[in-house]
């Protein structure tokens, strides 16, 4: 007779592969889920430079959306930022994808009701850089500019602008960079100096944004004289470890600093967005697709 304990022991290896391939199952249904969805993501910030608001500022920002559609010309995203009633738009980038046959109708559509809402500051990012730099290879920039700038978006490209908001002035820089910058190898370094050359000076007297698509120089940023950084690129991390950070970034570094989430250190904030859509690679765990909305409040001075 079979002893029980030996068919107990045949029935092991079944068990195992049942219990991997109910995990495998669940993480694909997840993968795909946040593939589709987005959920909106509430940051409070505040600074002794807020002592004069008049009441809170609530900004949104938007970053990486790379041409995905939800709804019909976007209408989920303009109903979700609709809601918030911000006072403030910002976007960090790759609205579009640099690709001829991808275009950027999902995008255009977007950006071009954003106005509606409230005044709009965007800067571009690699995708925008590339299309700017080699239209040849990657499609035309200048047909969607000459439109969202129609719209009313303003599109800060080494630009600056200032804003009177609620009791406080606020200086957006919003920062490009050349494609040089962005490649894995050979890569250019950002300096104190580099910043400087493209938008200028910080204000210090007033607060200061820098809006840029790039968040792995946020030392040099904070160098400069940013209060605020507000920037994507990295998709969250593709994978993200819950409660802690991203595992790879879109170009292969593992468990970059700031990748999706807000970082204050000291009297310096940097907000990084995970993004709303996918490029490369298409893959989203524990990584929820977000619009980013940042609450100013006067409040502990720091």
């Amino acid at each position: 007779m079979e002893s029980p304990v030996r068919g107990e022991f045949h029935l092991l290896p079944v068990i195992l592969i049942i219990i991997i391939l109910i995990l495998v199952f669940a993480m694909v249904a997840k993968m795909i889920s946040e593939h589709v969805t987005f959920v909106t993501t509430q940051y409070i910030l505040t600074s002794a430079k807020f002592d004069n608001l008049k009441e809170d500022i609530k900004i949104v920002f938007l970053s990486d959306l790379h041409n995905r559609d939800y709804g019909e010309n976007n209408a989920h995203i303009f109903e979700a930022i609709q809601e918030e009633n911000p006072d403030l738009i910002l976007v960090g980038g790759d609205m579009v994808v640099a690709k001829v046959q991808k275009g950027y109708e999902h995008a255009l559509e977007l950006m071009k009701q954003l106005p509606k809402i409230c005044p709009v500051y965007a800067c571009n990012g690699n995708h925008e850089q590339r299309m700017k730099e080699k239209p040849e290879v990657y499609g035309d920039f200048e047909p969607y500019r000459e439109q969202i700038v129609k719209a009313g978006v303003h599109l800060l490209e080494n630009e600056v602008d200032y804003i009177h908001l609620k009791g406080i002035n606020i200086k957006i820089s919003g920062l490009e960079l050349p494609l040089s910058y962005y490649i894995k190898k050979n890569r250019k370094n950002i300096t104190r100096r580099t910043i400087k050359s493209y938008v200028g000076m910080a204000d210090e007297r007033g607060y200061q944004i820098l809006l840029t698509h790039y968040p792995q120089p946020y030392g040099m940023y904070k160098s400069w004289g940013a209060d605020l950084v507000m920037a994507g690129h990295l998709h969250g991390g593709v994978v993200r470890i819950p409660g802690w950070r991203g595992v790879v970034s879109p170009q292969g570094e593992f468990f970059p600093k700031y990748s999706g989430e807000l970082t204050k250190e000291g009297k310096n904030t940097i907000v990084v967005s995970r993004g709303l859509g996918n490029h490369t690679p298409p893959i989203r765990l524990f990584n929820k697709a977000e619009i980013v909305v940042l609450t100013l409040k006067k409040g502990t001075k720091v």
